[in-house]
């Protein structure tokens, strides 16, 4: 599937390759939006090549019942997306989507004052939004994410991801301005396949590139 071995080192070898294929948004005043946590390596790299500033946005999986893995939605800041094929054909009741929302929703707010502390969120009205992470599959949470910056106003949201399932990829072309992914494979397997390093990354070093990003001048 992968050839000779996995095409990145790590998210930093990730999101350097990805930034070569986004340096033309360099002058749009773009801002990065990494999910964390394994996007916010990725999207430190984009961020640092593009002079942009970085910022993280939370977006949960709602799981099935009985089977939490099973995502049939999704919930980020101000938003819910569903997948309403599968709540019917599983028949899932309003109760419980309601039930999971509110925690999930409780767990986005949860993080996103973990990573942010009390800063405010990036403004990104009338820019270039650059959504990030480490690699897509479903794309549920993905989705999810580009509605909440959808609401915040920019002039236009780039999915960038260094490697990201082909079907998921042309569902995301009908959302977006632009799809930015490295590698689009028919059969993606596990996203942890396409890189030689993919070890957790931890919370502390989300919070860290966070803050070594806000802190770098602008050039």
């Amino acid at each position: 599937m992968i050839g000779a071995g996995p095409p990145f080192r790590d998210r930093r070898d990730a999101g350097e390759k990805l930034a070569t294929r986004l340096i033309q948004h360099r002058d749009r005043r773009p801002v990065v939006f990494a999910l964390p946590r394994g996007g916010v390596p990725v999207g430190y790299e984009v961020a640092l090549a593009l002079d942009a500033p970085l910022d993280v946005i939370v977006a949960r999986k709602l799981g099935a019942p009985d089977q939490p893995e099973y995502g049939i939605g999704a919930v980020a800041p101000g938003v819910r997306v569903l997948n309403e094929g599968a709540v019917r054909r599983l028949g899932i009741p309003e109760e419980y989507l309601d039930r999971i929302t509110h925690l999930e929703t409780a767990e986005v707010e949860r993080r996103l004052l973990h990573f942010r502390g009390d800063l405010s969120e990036a403004d990104v009205s009338g820019r270039t939004a650059i959504l990030v992470d480490d690699g897509l599959a479903t794309g549920v949470t993905a989705r999810a994410a580009v509605e909440a910056l959808r609401l915040r106003g920019p002039e236009r949201i780039v999915l960038a991801v260094p490697v990201c399932a082909a079907q998921t990829a042309e569902l995301f072309r009908t959302e977006v301005d632009d799809v930015v992914c490295l590698k689009c494979p028919s059969d993606l397997g596990a996203i942890g396949f396409w890189y030689r390093d993919f070890e957790q990354t931890p919370d502390e070093e989300v919070v860290r590139l966070l803050e070594d990003s806000r802190r770098r001048p602008p050039s």
